[in-house]
């Protein structure tokens, strides 16, 4: 992570010729939002931070308490490559502050914050690897997104059959550009889907990282005539998208805590009590890891997402999966999370709950190494293997008799999200769907 002054930054500006700035911050649902500024005012900005009016943000004030200041963080300093020659604009993410200076607690990204430093007050840092997914679609004479699929590859699949390859490449590269160490990148198992993975980080990087991914894959996917989105579920009948969470805790040394060679796994106490807070929790925090009805209907039997509470070192069809590298490289995989999610608040609860795991010392119950999808009820039942809520109602109502999600956001993310997501849910429920007008218009 580069630590910049705000000399560094202004003389980057003025030696890249960077023309406007764009200060981005995050509402509670995780959407980016941006003030663009000048390069003169930039200055300023750095000295005192940018008014703004806070009562036009989702979740954020009412119009009495609306002004707010946005306070670069220096270290987010990025050049959009895409822009041209005479027209470069960069962008530094914001935090967000009251005007009597403290913290702004309705900002993702200081939720995020107090949950990360408690945890360096506990001796580790959270170091977090995502694998976002997303399809690309073509667009119609008038530029409006069609679900026409922008090819019929499968999983691994090459050019020409994958025809999102050049997409891609333009993506990655673009990525590389505004520092992003690409791992790797591919055809995913469904029909004009992709994955492209980044190198781990601590867990603002990574947050910070995720959302300037999405930004990235909609502009390239733009300025090639296609449409990118990060919806769970476009399609019936074929994979959704997830966002894989690969998760570690590292001593303040950089010393993996979750390793442990002698074990059967690989796996320390630390690592299990991580992975117990994490399952304890799973139902409390699906509202925020899941957190549209759109999200429930990737949840579903037959397409390799996870719906059952369990963990595994084997196979992938529990919520927790520990991935076969060891030493280092140990992780653990949290399976359920999309990318319409909020990064910062998929962080923080994911962080929390594996936090509470910890200081509790709560039991991982024994590992669930065969496919649960084949399992008969009797046989989950005997294991004791519960389901992630149903759908987004449902999700909403464990994140309120969940204390520690509660605890986790504050009140003031909390309460905004819940009545968020109840009024989305209603919207939803009292709309009437393509599917029932095919079923019962003509039947009764």
């Amino acid at each position: 992570m580069a630590i910049y002054t705000n000399e560094d930054v202004i003389k980057l500006v003025e030696e890249l010729d960077v023309r406007f700035i764009r200060l981005q911050f995050a509402d509670i649902l995780g959407m980016m939002k941006n003030v663009a500024v000048t390069r003169q005012q930039l200055p300023k900005i750095l000295e005192n931070g940018a008014a703004f009016d806070g009562s036009s943000i989702d979740g954020f004030v009412r119009i009495e308490e609306s002004d707010m200041i946005l306070k670069p963080d220096l270290s987010t300093f990025a050049v959009f490559p895409w822009r041209s020659q005479n027209t470069r604009v960069a962008r530094l993410i914001c935090d967000v502050f009251r005007t009597d200076g403290k913290p702004f607690m309705g900002d993702p990204r200081q939720v995020l914050r107090k949950v990360t430093e408690r945890a360096k007050k506990m001796g580790y840092i959270f170091n977090v690897g995502p694998e976002c997914e997303f399809f690309l679609f073509h667009t119609n004479e008038n530029g409006t997104p069609t679900l026409i699929t922008h090819d019929d590859a499968g999983y691994f699949d090459l050019g020409p059959i994958d025809l999102g390859e050049d997409a891609r490449k333009n993506i990655c590269l673009a990525l590389e550009d505004m520092g992003f160490e690409i791992e790797a990148s591919h055809h995913e198992v469904a029909r004009g889907q992709h994955e492209i993975d980044f190198k781990y980080e601590d867990a603002m990087k990574t947050a910070d990282n995720i959302n300037t991914f999405k930004l990235v894959v909609k502009t390239i996917a733009h300025r090639s005539g296609l449409h990118s989105t990060f919806m769970a579920k476009p399609i019936f009948g074929i994979s959704g998208s997830g966002m894989h969470v690969n998760m570690s805790l590292s001593d303040l040394d950089g010393e993996n805590v979750f390793c442990d060679d002698d074990d059967r796994y690989g796996l320390s106490s630390t690592a299990y009590h991580f992975i117990a807070g994490l399952l304890k929790h799973a139902r409390g925090m699906s509202a925020v890891t899941n957190p549209t009805v759109n999200s429930y209907k990737r949840l579903v039997p037959g397409y390799e997402a996870p719906i059952y509470i369990a963990w595994s070192a084997r196979n992938r069809s529990p919520l927790i999966r520990i991935p076969a590298t060891k030493g280092k490289g140990t992780r653990v995989e949290m399976r359920n999370p999309d990318p319409m999610a909020n990064p910062y608040l998929v962080l923080s609860v994911l962080l929390a709950a594996g936090l509470d795991g910890i200081e509790n010392r709560v039991e991982v119950p024994e590992p669930v190494n065969s496919n649960i999808f084949t399992m008969s009820l009797k046989e989950k039942q005997e294991k004791q293997i519960i389901s992630l809520p149903k759908d987004l109602e449902e999700a909403v109502e464990d994140m309120k008799n969940d204390p520690l999600i509660k605890e986790t956001l504050g009140e003031h993310i909390f309460n905004s999200y819940v009545e968020a997501k109840e009024l989305e849910y209603k919207d939803y429920s009292t709309k009437i769907h393509q599917w029932e007008i095919d079923r019962y218009l003509t039947l009764y």
